[in-house]
Formats: structure tokens, sequence, C-alpha cells
């Protein structure tokens, strides 16, 4: 869109062309007829345009090498800004100016005419420049004529590019993308991960740092470690560690993180999965399982270490546990955790008998997932036409049929179902199903859900202390054959409570060579393994930030059935900063990170990557 001098910005005008190429002929053919004027060379590739349709430039090469040829597709858009004068360098690296070898020509009539044409394209230019700026500026009122905020366009120095002013912004000069510098478009930075209320068997954690800190720590860091964890106290970390190996205060935090609680402790046998470990209990030693009296002591001391955790997740001293059984685990949380208001436990997977083992002691409980399944099916019904009443009732029958709530539907199908038997008249001689088939056929839908994660049941309020009393008196907590027969459930708790055993996670570190391209470069592991809770995983990635200075990853191993504690419940949420948890040993960043509903819903964490201190997560 720029003009510049020199040029003819008119290509409609062929009388103006053809002078214009009848001139530039004349020249031509007196610069090869004087072969000895000052700056020329006998050779008739001497004098060439450097960009077409540019004017005639002398170029000294006696040698006859190196010339540029004449660019025959230039035109007047793709040249550089009058501001920028054209040099023409001869071999010597001595350069002249344009304006200077057009002083030198011995043609002063030639030279006076080309002033002329330059000084009437200047006036084409110039009003061409009018009337583009009248255009532009009424395309701008015509586009801005709602906006009150008031901007004008003008042309810069070099008309090449135009700035937009603006009176509350400022002035921003609208460049190509090259101008724009890439530090401008800073990336989003997220400085924390959703909570993740699942167990995990295993971390690793890799970075190009080295992780080796996290391991042999000195007597006295391992001490002070465990001290700091019974006192609930918490050291500052600066926002990075030069050094990590000689930051005494980091290996201390690192042990810290490391411990949970436990009951009962038999160090002989993993008490870590509980479901589907049969392998890991076969072979070992159990005293127990043939000794009642044996099994009555342990049941004994596990109803008062599980009494002892409910009164301290009550009085707001421990935020949460964990009751790992055979067969199911559940999660016990203090109220102003999850986004709830009051004490709330979720129970995973769950079967029909357990359900209404549950029912029969008056506990009442929701099954979240199904609520929110049945709830989007209602809403979808609600967007059928009305006019489809028949397609509308289909839904709902089928509705009906996969809901708890429709008996009586059903009752109707089945009496309609045998209805034909009559019409042909062998009623009799057809065998009905009796009524234990009818009923179990009724309950097909809720049987379904057996060991599934929608069997997952939600307990509030006051009903989590009755179901502490019903979970002391299940007979069926305890597996009575197998290999965990007589065993009591696990229970699991990131505080001291009353029978517990101090626990420390297994960490090793390793360096390794991983292949990136054609390269080897040299990757840190940190591998950690046994029930890692949710504060640990949030404190030991609040460590590594500034040990790592940023930038490291994590892959996470999910114990199964405990993935599906992430579901929301259908407490309301309760307001911010109305529940006091600064008495329940956890580090302040972790309390406000498990205060906040999961957004995970039914799944659970896989991957964890920290780069540039901005989180990204996989799940």
């Amino acid at each position: 869109m720029s003009q510049q001098e020199g040029y003819s910005p008119s290509f409609k005008r062929p009388a103006e062309i053809m002078r214009m190429r009848r001139k530039r002929t004349r020249s031509d053919a007196s610069v090869f007829s004087s072969p000895s004027a000052p700056g020329q060379s006998g050779s008739p590739r001497a004098c060439v345009r450097p960009f077409s349709p540019g004017p005639l430039f002398n170029n000294q090469n006696p040698s006859g090498r190196g010339t540029k040829r004449r660019n025959p597709f230039a035109n007047i858009e793709n040249t550089f800004s009058p501001k920028k004068k054209f040099l023409i360098y001869n071999d010597d690296g001595s350069g002249e100016a344009a304006d200077s070898s057009r002083r030198r020509s011995e043609d002063e009539g030639e030279e006076e005419e080309k002033e002329e044409d330059m000084s009437a394209a200047k006036e084409r230019h110039a009003g061409a420049t009018v009337a583009f700026r009248d255009r532009l500026a009424e395309a701008e009122l015509q586009e801005h004529q709602d906006i009150n905020s008031k901007k004008c366009l003008t042309f810069s120095e070099d008309d090449s590019l135009f700035e937009e002013e603006e009176d509350d912004v400022g002035s921003l000069l609208l460049k190509s993308p090259q101008a724009i510098a890439p530090a401008s478009i800073a990336p989003p930075v997220c400085t924390e991960y959703p909570a993740d209320w699942s167990l995990k068997t295993r971390l690793l954690f890799t970075s190009p740092l080295t992780l080796s800190w996290a391991e042999q720590p000195k007597a006295q860091e391992e001490a002070s470690g465990l001290s700091r964890h019974c006192r609930a106290q918490f050291s500052t970390l600066p926002h990075s560690l030069q050094d990590p190996r000689s930051c005494s205060e980091l290996r201390q935090a690192f042990q810290q993180s490391l411990v949970y609680w436990q009951h009962p402790s038999l160090p002989w046998i993993p008490l870590f999965p509980r479901i589907n470990a049969e392998r890991s209990f076969a072979g070992r030693s159990a005293p127990w399982a043939q000794d009642r009296a044996l099994q009555q002591s342990l049941m004994s001391e596990w109803s008062v270490s599980l009494s002892s955790l409910y009164s301290l997740l009550k009085a707001r001293l421990c935020p949460y546990f964990y009751l790992c059984s055979y067969q199911f685990t559940v999660l016990f949380r203090a109220a102003g955790l999850g986004g709830s208001s009051s004490i709330t436990a979720a129970i995973s997977p769950t079967t029909r008998g357990l359900r209404e083992a549950m029912k029969a002691d008056g506990i009442e409980f929701s099954l979240p997932l199904v609520e929110e399944r049945r709830r989007s099916r209602e809403q979808q019904n609600l967007t059928v036409q009305e006019g489809d009443e028949e397609d509308q009732e289909c839904s709902e029958l089928k509705e009906g049929k996969e809901t708890q709530t429709g008996d009586e539907g059903e009752n109707d199908d089945e009496e309609g179902s045998f209805s034909w038997l009559k019409e042909m008249g062998i009623q009799d001689k057809i065998k009905k199903p009796d009524s234990i088939t009818m009923q179990l056929r009724k309950e097909g839908q809720t049987v379904s859900l057996d060991h599934k994660p929608e069997s997952m049941v939600c307990v509030e309020g006051p009903h989590t202390f009755t179901l502490i009393n019903f979970l002391i008196n299940c007979k069926s907590l305890v597996a009575s054959t197998g290999s965990q027969a007589g065993l009591p459930p696990t229970l699991l708790a990131p505080r001291a409570f009353r029978g517990a055993t101090m626990q420390t996670l297994k960490a090793r570190s390793v360096n390794v060579k991983s292949q990136v391209g054609s390269t080897y470069q040299d990757i840190s592991s940190l591998e950690m393994t046994g029930p890692i809770l949710p504060s640990s995983l949030h404190t030991i990635t609040t460590l590594l930030r500034p040990a790592q200075k940023g930038n490291f990853s994590a892959s996470l191993y999910t114990h199964t059935p405990t993935a599906v504690m992430n579901t929301h419940t259908t407490q309301p949420q309760c307001a911010g900063g109305s529940v006091d948890l600064s008495s329940c040993g956890l580090h302040p960043s972790s309390i406000q990170q498990l205060q906040q509903p999961s957004s995970l819903g039914k799944t659970a964490l896989t991957h964890i990557n920290m780069s540039n201190y901005s989180y990204m997560w996989k799940n």
C-alpha cells in the first residue's frame, strides 16, 4: 500500500508508462555509447537496476562478475521504504548513495526531466495518501459508530505501519507478528492441582536435576523430621534452592512428609492393600486364624482404635482416615473438607447385602453416582419435544426399569406379561415363576451395582456415628475363611491415634539415562511405595517444587477401589473459612487444597507434571 519516491504509483495510464520506458532507453543508450565515463565499465551489464522498476544506478564492476540481475517480478509493494536509501556496493566494499550517483550524471537535461517526473510522482503519491487516509478514516468511523471509546488512525513516518490510539488504554502500535515480542504472551500459571482423595500405592518422580537428596538422611535430620510431625511444626522454604543436599530444612521436611499411622501393625504381613490381596497373605504365618480368643483380642483393640479416630475426627484434630477391609474401603472426612459442612463417609465398593444391613440399622445413605445418572436422564427427558409423546413414554418406562423406585411399573408389566397365556387358554399348562424369582427380577438393577464404582455409598452428618457402631458390630467386616481370616481391617490416618503405629513410606533414588532425540540425557528418579495419603502426596510435591527448581514429573499408581471417592456428595458446599481446621496437624497449603471439592469425578490423577512452576495433570 505504501508508495515510494522515484516510482510510478499508477498502472492504469499507458501513456505515462511508455514515456518512462522511452526515457530509460535513451539513458541506457547514452551510457553504452561512452565507455570512458567515470564509474562505468566496458560491459553492457555495468548499469543495472537493483530493484525493478527503480531508477538506473551505476555500478562499477570491472571484472564483470557479481552483478545483480534485474528482478522481473519486482513491483511497488515489495520494495523498501523511501526512508531507507539504496546503496550500490563496489568491489572494494565502499558504498555510494543513489542520490549521489544521480548527482554525478552528465546529462543535465535528462536529470531535470527525471526530477520533474519524480516531483509529479510525489504529488500523485501525496494525493493517493490523502485519499487513502480519508477512506480509512471513514471506514473506521463507520465500524466504531456504536462504541463510545474514541480511536483515531494515523500513518507512521514510513507509511508502512499505522498506529491505533485510544484514550483509555493509550497508544498501541500495530505491527507485523514478528515485531511482537514472544515474552508479551505469557502462558497461564497453575500453582495447584485438584484434590485427589484416592489412596496411592506407588509414586515415581523424575526430574532433570538430581533427587539423591531425598534418601539416606542423617540421624539428626530423621529424628527432627519425626519430632516435627508429632508436634505439627512446619518450616518455610525459599522459592528455589541452589543445593538441596546441603539444605537440612528440606531433608527434615521430607522425612516429616513420609510419616503415616497404621493399626494393626504386623511386620511380616503387608496390610495394604486388602482388596484382592490374597497372594500377599499366602504362606504367611497367621496364628489368629484358628484361635478364637486371639481374634476377639485383636477386634477389641481394633474397636478402641476406631472409636479414638472418630473422636479425633469429630474434634477436628484428625482431618480424615481410611478403613481398609478385604471387601471395601471407607473414607471418613472431617467437617470442612471436600466442600462439605459436616462429617462425611464414603464406602466403595458395596453390595446389596451391605446396603440392606445399613438400612436395617437406620443408617441413611445416598448413591451419588446413581442419583447423578438419574438427574442426567431427567434432563434429557425434558429436552424431548412435547409432540413426541410416544417416545417420551418409552424413555420414562426405560428409566423406571433402571431405577430402584420403579416397583409399581414393574408389577404392571409382570401382570401384563402373562395375559396372553389366558387369551390362548394355556395358562394352566405353563409353569409361572415363583415369588422368589419375581423378587430377584425386580431387584436385578440393584444387584447389578454390586462391586462397581456406581455402588459407592455416602453417609453424612450424625449417621456417620451410627456407621461406626455398625462397623464395630458387623460380623461380615472380617473374613471368616481364606488367607485374611480373623484379621481386622487396616486403619490409616495422617495423625496419631490410640493403638496406632508410626510408619514411613519407602523412598529410593536412582539416576538413569533417557534418550532424547539422538542424545542421552541424565534423568534422576525417586520411587516411593506404601499407602500414600492425599496430604502426603501434596506435601511431597510442595517440597519438590523448590528443590527441583519447578521442573519435575510424577506417575501416580492408584488403589483402584478408592478412585471413585473423588465423586461429589449431595451435601451443599460450605462457605469458605466457616470451619477451623488449623489444629488438624496438616500443612496450611494442604488444608486449603483438601477443603475444595474435587473436580476429578470418579477418576483419579495418573500423572502430574510441573514445568516452570506451573502444574499440568492427567486423570
